[in-house]
């Protein structure tokens, strides 16, 4: 399994690093552009969200038509093209452009589409939290090398990094990305429509758990910076920027820790929805913690607090996602699922800007812990995806139309074929239907 997610993560790592090496400088050399105001540096941090919540849907679907080999190199020459842009840029006009055109190569939704075709859904946890720890320490790279780079030789030179290492991604992507197994699946052309994806239940839910997520994680992300170094007159702490290192290092390391049994938990014994409920009070407690601290270090706890909630999510959300949808569907499905993590990134600045501006930390980190309430409560609710077993039936020795027909039965969910390997794969509800019984409607 290793050799087919690690080239996958890599790309997604490269990629990521190129849009987070950016953010601890960006707004400085934004401001100092011909043309520049606050409100066109803050579009320039933030304009790729924007982009890449418009191009998620299409880019999974596109690769569930045109093959995600083809998608992911299409996204990435657009994000390096963005990159140039942006390293070539004089004015803020050119650099929205760039930003924008980072945005659009919206590949993150491909990426995790191929591994769930690649592994079975028995791994896909473990898959997921492969890619989500190379991301974190995508990030954390980040956070160190950015000052040092822009400091010291221009922030320019940053984007021209971040193009380079596409190239490299562009590399991987043709030599050690496994070419993905063939998928034969039958299904009505009414099924086959974009709003079918909506029509699950389960796959909703994630959907909105997507929102919640991203769009905490940015009022995290926007209060922290701002409370440790006192840029608002609202009881920081006087740290230097220099020094932030020293919250956000602990509190990366603790989140990843986090991720092992968070996916040991949610796949291997069927906890998933356990661990998100875990996590979200994990988030809710950090959060207090950093709204009424009244030192830097209970602040940092609150900060640790919520990267562990933060973090246990990573391994099984985009399997979650995978799991409930259809084959056909799941580019689609995962396309959306991370435009309402985009979408969340959005509005979570817009609504921590506005609480820090109008008011304070207290009264964010309250609203937050309503939002947490809502969130433990939606996700209580949810169905577990491993409610649903697979079936993995040798066509050697099963006929295949009967494996199509079985999609008849009330208790299958879907089944389709892997012409590579050469097997039928029948996923069923199993508090209905055990796979012997499953086996027992071929005979």
């Amino acid at each position: 399994m290793f050799k087919q997610i690690l080239p996958l993560s890599s790309i997604i790592g490269l990629r990521f690093f190129g849009l987070f090496i950016v953010l601890p400088v960006l707004s400085v050399y934004a401001l100092g552009l011909e043309g520049a105001t606050p409100f066109l540096a803050g579009a320039a941090m933030s304009g790729y969200a924007f982009t890449q919540a418009i191009f998620q849907v299409p880019f999974g679907k596109l690769s569930d038509k045109i093959g995600r080999k083809t998608t992911l190199l299409i996204g990435l020459l657009i994000f390096i093209f963005g990159s140039v842009m942006c390293a070539l840029s004089d004015n803020i006009y050119m650099l929205l452009i760039g930003r924008f055109l980072q945005g659009a190569g919206a590949i993150g939704s491909v990426v995790t589409a191929m591994i769930a075709d690649l592994v079975k859904e028995e791994q896909r946890a473990h898959a997921m939290a492969i890619m989500g720890g190379v991301i974190a320490m995508s990030f954390s790279a980040a956070m160190i090398i950015a000052p040092i780079v822009g400091g010291n030789w221009g922030v320019d030179k940053l984007f021209w990094l971040t193009a380079i290492l596409s190239v490299l991604a562009l590399i991987i992507l043709f030599t050690a990305v496994p070419k993905p197994p063939k998928i034969i699946h039958s299904y009505s052309e009414e099924e086959s429509k974009m709003m079918e994806v909506f029509k699950d239940k389960a796959l909703t839910r994630m959907y909105i758990t997507f929102l919640f997520h991203s769009s905490i994680m940015t009022m995290a992300f926007f209060i922290i910076p701002i409370v440790m170094t006192g840029a608002l007159a609202d009881g920081g702490f006087g740290w230097e920027k220099a020094e932030l290192w020293k919250v956000y290092l602990p509190a990366i390391v603790l989140g990843i820790l986090a991720m092992g049994p968070s996916a040991v938990f949610g796949e291997k014994y069927g906890k998933g929805k356990q661990v998100f409920m875990i996590s979200v009070v994990a988030i809710l407690l950090g959060f207090l913690a950093m709204g009424f601290a009244g030192s830097a270090w209970l602040f940092a706890v609150g900060v640790s607090l919520f990267m562990i909630g933060f973090m246990m999510f990573e391994p099984l959300l985009q399997s979650f996602v995978s799991k409930f949808a259809k084959v056909h569907q799941k580019g689609a499905a995962l396309g959306v699922a991370n435009t309402f993590g985009y979408i969340g990134i959005t509005l979570g600045g817009l609504l921590a800007g506005y609480l820090m501006q109008h008011f304070d930390r207290t009264v964010l980190s309250m609203v937050v812990a309503v939002i947490a309430i809502a969130w433990f409560i939606w996700v209580a609710t949810m169905p577990s995806p491993n409610n649903r077993g697979n079936v993995y039936l040798p066509l050697d020795i099963f006929d295949r139309e009967k494996v199509a027909a079985l999609t008849d039965h009330e208790a299958i969910v879907e089944s389709y074929v892997n012409e590579t390997e050469n097997v039928a794969v029948v996923k069923y509800e199993k508090d209905m239907i055990d796979e012997d019984e499953v086996r027992g409607l071929l005979s």
